[in-house]
């Protein structure tokens, strides 16, 4: 019985060696493989959890069946490790088969060999790019695979070994490449509108030069990376697809968020209205820039899974924590920009909990509606809208507080002016009443004695003057006259139609005192208190005092009429005499009178015409402002 018992343990014991002897349980023939098999039933698969250095040792240690994987899931703890995968084709046709490989999502690193009397042949190792491998197996030939491959840090991997018949790949590619799924077009539809953003805030960056816009423009790049790459990348394999999902899509997020902050920052000018939340916004970027430092040292210089798995929900959490405190403070500062910008933030939290629940729940996203990702892309376009509603309601504020600012400066403007316009015809008044007062004062004295010696003269000559000394006494008195008028014109409280029109009357009635012509003045009881400055009182005065000159000297007339008519805006004068009237053919060539009348009244803006209707008729016109 010993002697029985003792050779049947030895074949037990050796029935495990041949079992795992390489390629000996996991053969394919490729008579089977037609388009596509799946071949988890037939490869074997060892994990080097112990970091075996030398690759030709591997051959001898145990594969197991890759299916027998729970769920074909790796666990975290094994994720950084090299997986090899063994198998063996059989080709027993005649003809050279050719394949594709395809391992499994998200690989780093993939290195093929073909096993030869138990040693390794290196074939290639440019799977990683599409994530596809060809091999071919020559006619009526058995060769066996090693793939040595190690994965990207991502939770949840799996290992699915299949191979593909060449004239299948077109196909799969197609509807890896270009199937357009609902989750698929609806995130190239948000990327869209993302860059649309990213063009609308450049250009606001472009014509304003304000910072905020530049940062809101690096914050939309980003969700519009993070957005397009997750889309693009849904059905595709290879090993950017891989190095997005493990790492770079939270870069982007962290990185965004960043921007998005320093946006928030210049943008609100916290800065200024609201200190406080300035400094908590500061140190919330220098604990997103730490963390995003430190998640990048343990993703490429660390091992250990589990913990870049918890260092990554940390981070989650942290950035929801601060979003719910900028919530609360922006309300707390009752600042209604603030309120747009942080409604925009809580509705994207809303959507990040629900995307996370619908993570953890929902282990195969059949739908849009319970896919985690497209409430996570509904979250960036609500604060990118809620950034536009802010956008357009400071742009509003901002347009009132200029045309304020500028309404501001026009009426400083015009009150500067017209300060300035009083100041200088205040000191001109002051010069002409100085003047007037000098002439007065020093003339007016000069010239009445004068006067006052030369008829002190005749009276002591008695019946024998001379010429000389009457012409200088009549001369005197005409410069006293003049200067009087000149002193009357120059004085500003003088600048008044009714002043005027008593100084007219008074001079009028003087002057036709002795020349035997009737003086008829009509002046309306209803002429309006208006003021008349001194150059119109003077050229007006000048113009009346040359007709009348011409009345008594040329028009033989024995009476004259004055006549101010007050019509609606506008004030007319008549200067009529009843005498033989004017000739204008008649006029001596050099008699300027009538010009210089026209001239003085165009220089002020008034109308003037003469015409013989029963004697003669002289007009003057003009419109009230």
């Amino acid at each position: 019985m010993k002697r029985l018992f003792f050779p049947l343990i030895c074949i037990l014991f050796y029935l495990p060696c041949i079992a795992q002897k390489p390629g000996s349980t996991f053969i394919i023939n490729t008579d089977t493989v037609q388009n596509i098999a799946d071949i988890k039933e037939s490869t074997g698969l060892f994990i080097d959890s112990g970091n075996i250095a030398d690759k030709s040792k591997i051959l001898q240690q145990h594969f197991v069946p890759v299916a027998s994987l729970a769920s074909n899931k790796i666990p975290n703890h094994l994720v950084n490790k090299k997986f090899y995968l063994l198998f063996t084709l059989v080709n027993p046709s005649d003809s050279i088969r050719n394949y594709y490989l395809f391992p499994g999502k998200l690989l780093e690193q993939i290195e093929l060999y073909s096993v030869e009397e138990q040693q390794l042949r290196h074939i290639h190792n440019n799977g990683t790019k599409t994530g596809f491998l060809p091999i071919n197996v020559p006619s009526n030939k058995t060769i066996t695979f090693l793939l040595e491959c190690k994965f990207f840090k991502v939770r949840g991997n799996s290992i699915e070994p299949s191979i593909f018949h060449p004239k299948h790949m077109p196909f799969l590619q197609i509807r890896m490449f270009n199937n357009l799924t609902p989750k698929k077009t609806i995130g190239i539809l948000l990327s869209g509108m993302l860059m649309m953003m990213i063009i609308v805030t450049f250009l606001n960056f472009l014509i304003t030069k304000k910072i905020e816009f530049l940062y809101n423009s690096a914050y939309s790049i980003c969700m519009f990376l993070l957005i397009f790459f997750t889309s693009y990348l849904s059905h595709r394999p290879g090993w950017f697809k891989g190095f997005f999902i493990s790492y770079f899509d939270l870069m982007l997020l962290l990185t965004a968020i960043i921007f998005y902050i320093q946006f928030t920052r210049y943008f609100l000018e916290s800065n200024k209205t609201s200190p406080k939340i300035d400094r908590f916004f500061k140190i919330e970027i220098g604990i997103l820039t730490l963390l995003l430092v430190a998640f990048s040292c343990l993703y490429f210089f660390s091992a250990n899974m589990s913990l870049l798995i918890l260092f990554e929900l940390i981070i989650k959490i942290i950035v929801l924590s601060a979003g719910f405190f900028y919530i609360l403070l922006a309300f707390y500062q009752k600042n209604k920009l603030t309120k747009y910008l942080a409604i925009g933030v809580g509705v994207q939290i809303i959507f990040y909990l629900i995307s996370f629940l619908f993570g953890i729940w929902s282990s195969k996203a059949d739908s849009i509606f319970n896919s985690s990702f497209f409430y996570f892309q509904i979250g960036v376009i609500s604060s990118v809208l809620f950034f536009l509603i802010g956008l357009f309601y400071k742009n509003r504020q901002e347009l009132i507080l200029n045309i304020q600012q500028q309404e501001a400066l026009k009426t400083e403007a015009e009150k500067n002016k017209y300060e300035y316009k009083l100041s200088l015809y205040k000191a001109q008044q002051d010069e002409r009443n100085r003047i007037s007062a000098d002439m007065h004062d020093e003339l007016g004295a000069g010239m009445t004695s004068i006067r006052l010696f030369s008829e002190l003269a005749k009276a002591k000559m008695g019946k024998s003057i001379t010429p000389e000394i009457e012409k200088i006494s009549s001369s005197s008195s005409d410069l006293i006259n003049k200067m009087n008028a000149i002193i009357w014109s120059m004085k500003n409280e003088n600048d008044s139609l009714s002043n005027m029109i008593g100084y007219i009357r008074s001079y009028c009635r003087e002057y036709l005192e002795n020349t035997g012509i009737q003086l008829e003045i009509h002046i309306p009881t209803n002429i309006p208190e208006i003021e008349v400055p001194g150059i119109i009182r003077r050229n007006v005065f000048l113009t009346i005092k040359e007709a009348l000159q011409n009345v008594v000297k040329h028009s033989g007339a024995t009476k004259v009429s004055i006549q101010l008519q007050y019509e609606q805006n506008a004030l007319r004068l008549l200067i009529h005499d009843n005498g033989k009237g004017i000739n204008f053919d008649q006029l001596r060539p050099y008699s300027n009178g009538l010009s210089n009348m026209e001239k003085r009244m165009m220089s002020i803006g008034v109308d003037f015409n003469i015409e013989s209707k029963d004697g003669t008729l002289i007009t003057l016109y003009r419109k009230l402002d």
